[in-house]
């Protein structure tokens, strides 16, 4: 079995950008950089096709990363989801969702603070990309039982935490 540092072709860290392109690349998810601080790239998880953007903020040390699972909430809907996303975030020890307030999407957004070199491991990439393409895709079936399914929050949440029991 292939270490993360195999399949990227990277041993050693690197800056971050360069870190998530070169893995994103090895993955074979499209990715396009946005300009030399910002990557964008699609990832398929379970559910759907979530957009990933990665920020590098130099004079912080911090590097942002967004996932948007093309989900948009409506008005109507608005108190709902933010109730889940309560419910939700109190579960999550990194990241949390949010709702982006211009274009009511849906999110899940991480901050990795680097030190003062400002370099990312190849595992470090991995583990921050599979946290995030993890959770969206664990609590992806919460907004849309909200959504489609006219459930409650503690109802879509109990339904899409279901755990099944035994083997197929």
């Amino acid at each position: 079995m292939r270490t993360v540092e195999q399949e990227i072709g990277r041993g050693d860290e690197t800056a971050p950008v360069e870190m998530l392109a070169s893995l994103f690349e090895a993955r074979g998810w499209p990715f396009e950089y946005v300009n030399e601080d910002e990557i964008s790239a699609e990832i398929k998880g379970s559910w759907t096709t979530y957009q990933f953007q990665a920020i590098w903020r130099t004079e912080d040390h911090v590097l942002q990363l967004l996932c948007l699972p093309d989900v948009r909430v409506p008005e109507d809907k608005r108190a709902d989801v933010y109730e889940a996303l309560a419910l939700i975030n109190e579960q999550l020890w990194l990241g949390h969702f949010d709702v982006w307030s211009n274009g009511s999407v849906l999110l899940f957004r991480h901050g990795l603070m680097l030190g003062d070199d400002g370099l990312l491991s190849p595992n470090q990439a991995q583990c921050i990309i599979e946290a995030a393409l993890d959770e969206c895709d664990r609590f992806y079936p919460v907004f849309q039982f909200i959504l489609w399914g006219d459930k409650s929050p503690a109802e879509a949440l109990a339904a899409a935490l279901v755990d099944a029991v035994g083997e197929a």
